[in-house]
């Protein structure tokens, strides 16, 4: 394998800030394993700049200025190559109204949605109960639950405040699933099952709340169309060399895409790392095999 001067960015500015420092701390021991020279840095600081001996960049971040394009857009401007999706997939999987508008005009299944703002009242498209979402952050970030039109007020209020625009959807009933994506191939199905209500920011981040199968225990036929759908999407919204896409499965396994992570988290407890860990490939390799993705481009 060949050796490469990689800096890693981590941290951020956004509320993922903590969790992207944790997947860059995982990528750059991981790296450093591997016999790269590895620097970390931080784009959260004002007046950041790479190190002038850096060969390649590991983007290790979350949420705004990371997952939208505004980073892959400097390293753009700057010829260096990075991992993962480029400028325009970056920002049509991040915002959440943009994806759906994709995948809906490629015929992927996804649930029936709606922008809404701060102050406006349930929507008469959809029936509730409903799923809140601020349309440009993180997977989990600000997510909210409304069971009724009494509940609507203060769930629109709480996703707000993480960005004015907000998507609402219909919410599926069953059981969610997770596919990661390496160069171009699905990996093993990751079902996610939370101990307690669902999948959000503190579920995700607070060790023991969810249990994770892989491979989920599936119909060979409904997992090989999963598989297949979560390709589709992916390149739907331009995904470029790994990322992860996130579904719902309902009562009768019928799958609907919710969205496209383009930088999923990348400590070895997180999802994609799990998925690849199930298809035979440690942590370490998997993040040397994103690097020479990269490198495939230059």
């Amino acid at each position: 394998m060949n050796q490469y001067q990689i800096t890693v960015l981590a941290g951020g500015q956004g509320s993922e800030r903590e969790i992207s420092l944790r997947s860059g701390a995982a990528v750059a021991q991981a790296l450093t394993h591997l016999g790269h020279v590895v620097t970390e840095k931080d784009p959260g600081q004002t007046g950041w700049r790479l190190p002038q001996n850096t060969e390649v960049v590991f983007l290790a971040l979350h949420g705004e200025y990371g997952e939208d394009g505004q980073v892959q857009a400097h390293l753009e401007n700057l010829c260096v190559p990075y991992t993962g999706t480029g400028v325009n997939g970056s920002r049509l999987a991040f915002d959440k109204q943009l994806a759906k508008d994709t995948f809906l005009a490629s015929s992927i299944p996804t649930p029936k949605g709606i922008k809404v703002r701060q102050g406006d009242p349930v929507p008469e498209s959809i029936d509730g109960p409903w799923v809140l979402k601020p349309a440009r952050q993180g997977s989990s970030v600000g997510l909210q639950l409304p069971e009724t039109a009494a509940d609507w007020d203060a769930a629109l209020n709480a996703a707000s405040a993480e960005g004015e625009d907000v998507l609402c959807e219909e919410r599926i009933i069953g059981r969610e699933i997770t596919v990661g994506l390496l160069a171009d191939e699905p990996l093993p199905i990751v079902e996610v099952c939370p101990k307690e209500g669902t999948f959000d920011f503190t579920n995700k981040y607070t060790e023991g709340a969810t249990e994770y199968i892989c491979p989920a225990e599936l119909p060979a036929d409904r997992e090989e169309t999963i598989r297949q759908l979560a390709l589709d999407a992916f390149r739907a919204v331009e995904g470029r060399d790994f990322g992860r896409v996130d579904m719902m499965l309902d009562g009768q396994l019928n799958p609907y895409v919710l969205e496209v992570n383009t930088l999923p988290g990348m400590t070895e407890t997180s999802l994609l790392p799990k998925a690849a860990f199930a298809d035979g490939i440690d942590f370490n390799s998997l993040c040397g095999r994103m690097v020479e993705l990269a490198m495939k481009r230059n």
